[in-house]
Order: structure tokens, then sequence, then C-alpha cells
């Protein structure tokens, strides 16, 4: 289903964040077009093509069955066995090409949509992924809550629900336009008594102005479901999320006995979510309700309007059925957009969540690309060492934390980082190139291979070997080279487990997961290595002696530890006490060799 091909990405998407997201098709389109241009258009094309081709086919087997319709009717009239056998034949005819017809166009349908559902998700799954988007969206304003839940379901609805109502559209349209023509035809004309008026094709006026009459109150009663929609897909989005908060911390929920809280919190969520389900069933009542009466009417009114002129022997009764069909295709084309008013609801909630996840996500990007925004700068240099130069980190929302940083840290160098958990935090996002907010330049070293060694290990589910070679692919690494990490880290116990599936997060305790970062750290074998608070969950003695094995297993890293446990200065070169700024004071960080100044 898809290309190899790296597809373009979605900043052929016009506009930012400050386009308004207000009208249907706009949104389709927005969504549709860069999929219309990808790099394998030639198959999203044909199959489009083809898709047109096979509903046109369609609409010639609805025309073909509305003059068999006649014909059968006319046979029945004239009590013509051989006319009946006849019309039974074609009809066998009709319903084979019925059967292909439909089951290719629905063949065809659904690739289009599985096809555009993988390529939007890998462009906003890609986008939000990239260049930490996922971390740094949690920090910007927007509306962007839920963003798993928009990328998995509301893509799905989307897509599905616009390439139906594309179909269903084009379908409508080109019955409006044959069946005008058909309804023109059969009905003949009619003289209004006392008027002096004759009226050509008089059933056409009066299927445009059910449909139109029909259509104008169905739209009034079905907009409230428009609201309600997107109001209850952002309250099952919202449901969804906390049940997986939950899920995720489940530990911590079960040591605290949070329970209690859990469900209140659960049940707020769903009454939210009963709230808005009792709302969008009202509006789905007074719109069922009218389409009842619409629809109850619609089989009936065109016989009796054409009644007259089959009583009168002007019309037969093959025709007197014909136009009846005619009429009835008629206004349920003209009827498309009160039909699909919950479809069209659906469509857009989704549609309009799925491109504000992007526009935040661009916005981003643009905030990166601002000439006029103050940003930390992070980018390779010529240099061997790390470089930061006149560095201010400052929280989200502005607020300065330090200012003026200055550091020159060279190849080989073991950093101790301490102070302000606030600042010292900063620094280690800003380094791994996720925070950009504050000013001033970070130069990374031009030799070697970085590695970041959160506080918390990730553990994937899955494999130990898959979660002790994360981020590489398992088979990276050769047994012997994994032993040896598991060894040196003190985790030879978990040596027969390599190849066995668990929620290592949850199976494994917090000391543990954080000797598997370290075991990560010497199969990678990076040149410099970043730790913030990596190792709180040792004991004194157990931390010293896995610092002494990095110094023993990769003499040559560079390391930069923040950590706020006494006694380690020894293990490092030197330590750099960083401060926070004060009632909006900025205090300078300080570099001092563990002898004196450095």
């Amino acid at each position: 289903m898809t290309d190899p091909t790296p597809a373009p990405p979605l900043a052929a998407l016009p506009g930012g964040a400050t386009v308004p997201r207000k009208r249907f098709l706009r949104q389709v389109l927005r969504l549709v077009g860069p999929y219309w241009n990808c790099e394998r258009r030639a198959k999203v094309r044909g199959a489009t093509l083809l898709l047109l081709l096979l509903t046109m086919a369609q609409v010639g087997l609805a025309v073909w069955g509305n003059y068999w319709n006649r014909a059968l009717y006319d046979a029945l009239e004239q009590r013509s066995v051989r006319g009946v056998l006849i019309q039974v034949a074609v009809f066998a005819t009709i319903l084979a090409s019925s059967l292909v017809v439909t089951a290719s166009h629905l063949m065809v349908k659904r690739w289009l949509q599985i096809d555009w559902r993988a390529w939007l998700t890998e462009q906003l799954v890609g986008s939000w992924m990239g260049d930490g988007h996922h971390y740094r969206l949690l920090f910007a304003a927007g509306e962007h809550d839920n963003p798993d839940q928009r990328i998995a379901e509301d893509i799905r609805i989307a897509t599905e629900s616009a390439i139906g109502l594309a179909h269903s559209l084009t379908f409508s349209l080109m019955i409006l336009g044959l069946f005008i023509n058909i309804l023109w035809a059969v009905s003949g004309s009619v003289d209004v008594p006392g008027f002096n008026i004759h009226v050509p094709g008089y059933m056409v006026p009066l299927a445009f102005l059910y449909a139109i009459m029909g259509s104008a109150v169905g739209w009034v009663v079905g907009l409230p479901l428009i609201k309600t929609t997107n109001a209850l897909q952002t309250a099952e989005a919202t449901f969804r999320f906390g049940l997986s908060r939950a899920r995720e911390h489940t530990e911590s929920i079960a040591l605290m006995r949070g329970e209690p809280r859990e469900r209140a919190g659960s049940s707020l969520r769903f009454s939210q979510i009963m709230h808005d389900w009792h709302k969008q069933s009202l509006a789905y009542m007074g719109l069922i309700s009218f389409g009842t009466v619409y629809g109850g009417l619609l089989p009936v009114l065109p016989i009796l309007i054409a009644a007259p002129q089959y009583i009168a022997g002007v019309m037969s009764l093959g025709a007197l059925m014909q136009s009846a069909q005619a009429f009835q295709q008629l206004t349920s084309s003209l009827s498309w957009p009160v039909d699909s008013i919950g479809e069209i609801a659906r469509c857009r909630a989704s549609a309009d969540r799925v491109l504000a996840l992007y526009e935040d996500l661009q916005d981003l990007d643009d905030k990166t690309l601002a000439q006029d925004i103050p940003q930390i700068v992070v980018e390779r240099s010529e240099q061997a060492g790390l470089v930061i130069e006149d560095l201010c980190i400052a929280e989200s929302s502005g607020r300065i934390l330090i200012e003026h940083l200055n550091a020159d840290i060279r190849r080989g160098e073991r950093v101790l980082i301490t102070g302000d958990p606030a600042v010292t935090g900063g620094l280690f996002k800003v380094i791994g190139g996720i925070w950009p907010w504050g000013s001033g330049r970070v130069l990374l070293p031009t030799d070697g291979e970085m590695f970041f060694i959160a506080q918390r290990t990730f553990l994937p589910e899955g494999t130990l070997r898959e979660a002790i070679s994360y981020p590489r692919p398992p088979e990276t690494f050769a047994d012997p080279a994994i032993l040896h990490a598991l060894e040196c880290v003190g985790l030879t116990r978990l040596a027969p487990r390599l190849d066995e599936q668990d929620n290592w997060e949850q199976a494994l305790p917090q000391r543990a997961q954080q000797q598997l970062g370290f075991a990560r750290v010497l199969l990678q074998q990076p040149a410099w290595i970043f730790m913030e608070e990596a190792t709180d969950a040792f004991e004194p003695e157990g931390e010293r002696l896995i610092l002494e094995m990095l110094q023993r297993e990769l003499p040559d890293a560079t390391l930069l530890n923040i950590s706020f446990h006494p006694g380690l200065s020894d293990l490092h070169t030197s330590t750099l006490s960083l401060s926070r700024a004060s009632e909006g004071k900025v205090l300078f960080g300080t570099r001092r060799g563990n002898n004196g100044t450095h």
C-alpha cells in the first residue's frame, strides 16, 4: 500500500495556525491536496479516475434500471408473457453488472481510503515525532490535546468519510443531471386550470420544490448535530486518554491508593460523554424525525402527482412507474446535503482535529524559523568540544531561568553538573535539542556520537533484547556484546530473558531500569554521554561503581553528569554549578575545577 520513497512534508499544506478552520470543503481540500500531489500520485490519480469511472457505471446502471422498470410494467399492463420473460433476462444482466461494478467500486474506494490514511498518518507521525515536536507540543498553546487519538482515530474518520462523501456527492450530481431529462420527458405537461398556463415537464419543478423545502428544513434541524458531534468526539478522546494515563502509571496509583481519585476522574470524564451523547441524541432525534416524514412521502408523492395523467390515459403504467422512480432519484440526489449531514458532521469534526494538530505542529516550525523570536540555536560546529556561548535558558512562558552561561567542555572531560534542578534540567534539554526557549548558542562537537540518559529510562514493550538495543534494531548487537554489557552493569541474572517479551517498565524495579540504560551506553559506545539524575535509584556505593565502570569501559568518552548526590566530585574532572535567577535578576553559572578554577 505504501511507497518506500519518502513523501513530501505536510509543509506543502497552505497556511499556519492563523488560518481559520471554518469551511468543511476547505478542510477536506487541505487534507487531500498534498496527497493528490505526493510521490505516488500516479497510483493515487489512477485509482481516483477508476473510482470515477465506476461511479459513472453505477449511474448508468441506475438509468438502465429506470428504463427497465418502465418496460416491465408496460409488459405487465399488456399481459405479455414474452415481454415479461425478456425483462427477466434483462434484469439478470443488470443484476450481474451491478454486482461486478459494486464489488470493484468497493475495493477501489477502500484502497484509496487506507492509502490516504497511511500517507496522512505517516506525515503527521513524522511531524509529531520529528525534532522533539511531541515534547515541545506539551508547552505550546493551541488545540492539540490527545495527539495520539487525533492521529489514530480522527485521521481514520476524516479519510474514510471524505472519500465516501465525495463518491456520494459525485453520484448524486450525475443522477441529478441525467434524471432531470428522464423525468422531463416522461412526465409530459399539464395546463393549470383558470390561469391558462402550460407547464412542460411539470414533475421536475415539483421535485426541485420538494427537495429544496426538505433540504432547507432538514439542514436547520440538523445543524446542532455538527456541534454536538464535535463535542462528543473530543469528550471520547479525553476519556480514552485518561484511561491510557492510568494504565501507564498503574504502579504509582496502586501504591498511593489512588484508585478512588482515578475512578472519580474517570466518572467525571465519562459524565461529559453522557452529557454530549444526550445532546447529540436530541440532534439526531430531530433530524431522523424529519427524515422519516420526508422519506415516507417520497415513494407515494410522485405516484399521486402523476396519477391524473395515467387516469386520463395520457401515460402508460410503465411511464407512471418510471416517472415515480425518476422523481425519487431526482429528489434523493437533491437531498444529498440533508441525507449526509450526520456524516459531514463526523468528517468535519475529525478533519478539524487533524488540521488543528497539524497547524500547531506547523506553528512550532514557524516559530523555530522566525527571526524576531528569541530562541536557542543548537548546531554542529567545526570544533572538537562542546561550546556554550552566552546561553539564556527560559521557561516556555518566557521567564528566565539562567542567563549568560558560557562553557567550553573538551573531549574526555568528566563534568559534574549541580545546582538548581530546573536550571540543570533545562540545560540537559537544551543540549538535547528539545528546549528552544531562550537565546544564545550551543555548538555541538563534530566527532563522535552523543548519547542522553534521562532519569527515567524508556523501555519499549517487547523483548528484553529490543529494550537494551533501543533505539537501534535488536539485530544490531551480537549476543556476546549484550551479555558483556549486562555483566558490567550488574544484570547478569537477566541474560536468560533476552528473548522474553514483557512490559519491562512494570516488570523491573527502577534501579534495574537505570542499569539497562547504562547497558545501552556500553553497546552504543558514544563519545559524549549526557546524564540527568540517571543514578538516583542507586545507593552511594553502587553509584560510584557504575561511574567507575563507565570510566573503565569508555575511557575516552566525555561525561556530563547532572547529579545532586554528595561525594561524587572526585570521580569528575570539574564541576559546573548552576543557580537560578531570582526575582527577575540574572545570576550567572560558574565553572570551577575540583582543585580551583578551571
